[in-house]
């Protein structure tokens, strides 16, 4: 019986380990993309352009400069360029989680703020 208990142990938990997520971060480290979030109750898009040191964002009709400072293949920082209040002079950390051919998710957060968020950006050819 206890054959049978650590054998079904040991399937259960090579199946639980699976693969790793993907992660081709050096794909989306330049380019064109979209990120949807909610705000407000309301749906809003951002496009930005990024190359690997100045990401460029437009929403709503206004254009922000940021400068991209790498960390790692994937993880990076993001500094407004002409923060228009104190909150946008803190600098932003994204980490790149998992990749697929035409998007990754991240999750970021101020830096120095304990609270994280994910999202999904998807890359426009």
């Amino acid at each position: 019986m206890t054959k049978h208990l650590l054998f079904g142990s040991m399937i259960l938990l090579f199946l639980a380990c699976g693969q790793p997520p993907q992660r081709n971060c050096n794909d989306f480290k330049t380019g064109k993309f979209s990120f949807t979030a909610i705000i407000n109750g309301e749906e809003k898009k951002t496009t930005f352009n990024r190359t690997t040191d100045l990401e460029v964002d437009e929403f709503e009709g206004e254009t922000d400069s940021s400068s991209v400072r790498w960390i790692n293949d994937c993880e990076y920082v993001l500094k407004n360029l002409n923060p228009k209040n104190k909150a946008e002079e803190k600098p932003i950390h994204i980490k790149i989680l998992t990749t697929t051919e035409s998007s990754y998710t991240f999750e970021y957060s101020v830096v120095g703020d304990n609270r994280k968020f994910k999202g999904t950006a998807h890359k426009i050819d």
